[in-house]
């Protein structure tokens, strides 16, 4: 059976005033741990990672290990712009029981291919018996793995997949087709979940189906039972979440408080929806809840 995982990427709470909401951010793991969804992404860019220090790092990797740890994979996100920082979060994490990781590359500065590869490397020595995805989001970190690399990464001890966010599902391919077939490839696009399978890709790390779980499972069971009539269907609805929250987790958040699961909001500097899109949210909350 073609493998079609779906990994949640998990929000983190904020107050109005931003500080952390451990109460908050618990509510929403709760909700995740009822979509039926194979696992969650934890700390990742849906997470706000950037902003966050190491105390409230701890706190989210606790309460979604004792959130989800019995129903799903947890997948630790521990990426940072220096090498010392991401190995000191694999070390953190590993000591409070998470056994899976990610790892944005190195971001902000210019890191060359060398560079990158001694990043992974290090983390692949910090693993111990547990394992890493590499995570490759060149827009957003200014440096790319780039399919050469990722062959060579793929090699490293304690490796075992990627994230692959904004890139098409060519680029996809040409990482597929140098990697191990055990080597696990996600994508980051959250509409592409079949498209990308099409492509190599073994599920997506979305953050649309930690609002709106119940489409995407729709999804794969449409595929599943080889029905295309209904599985136009299911991609239309994955397509119309989508289309109204995508990647922006200031929607997701609005929806979180129409649907009544936390009163959160966003740290970083993003901007609100308007009125119009609230209506969308609205919409979509009592289409797809």
């Amino acid at each position: 059976m073609t493998r079609r995982d779906i990994i949640t990427a998990v929000p983190v709470g904020f107050r109005r005033d931003g500080t952390f909401d451990e109460d908050g951010s618990r509510r929403i793991l709760r909700y995740v741990a009822r979509s039926g969804n194979e696992g969650a992404f934890v700390l990742g860019t849906t997470g706000e990672f950037p902003a966050l220090d190491e105390g409230e790092f701890r706190a989210n990797v606790a309460i979604a290990l004792e959130e989800l740890g019995d129903v799903m994979r947890v997948i630790v996100h521990v990426g940072r712009s220096s090498t010392f920082e991401a190995v000191r979060r694999i070390e953190i994490a590993r000591e409070m029981g998470a056994t899976e990781f990610a790892a944005i590359t190195p971001y902000y500065l210019a890191a060359p291919e060398e560079m990158i590869y001694d990043y992974f490397a290090a983390l692949s020595a910090a693993l111990g018996d547990t394992t890493l995805f590499v995570y490759n989001y060149p827009k957003r970190s200014g440096n790319t793995v780039s399919p050469e690399l990722m062959a060579r990464l793929a090699a490293l001890p304690g490796i075992v997949g990627a994230k692959i966010s904004e890139m098409s599902l060519d680029e996809l391919a040409a990482y597929r087709a140098v990697v191990p077939a055990e080597f696990l490839i996600y994508t980051g696009a959250d509409r592409e979940l079949l498209a990308a399978g099409e492509a190599g890709a073994q599920g997506v790390v979305s953050g649309v189906s930690s609002v709106f779980p119940t489409p995407f499972r729709a999804l794969v069971a449409a595929a599943e039972s080889g029905d295309a009539g209904r599985t136009a269907v299911a991609q239309a609805a994955v397509d119309d979440v989508c289309s109204v929250v995508g990647g922006d987790m200031a929607r997701m958040k609005a929806a979180y408080r129409n649907l009544g699961v936390a009163d959160v909001v966003c740290r970083m500097a993003l901007a609100e929806p308007d009125a119009a899109a609230l209506a969308e949210i609205e919409r979509v909350c009592v289409q797809y809840r």
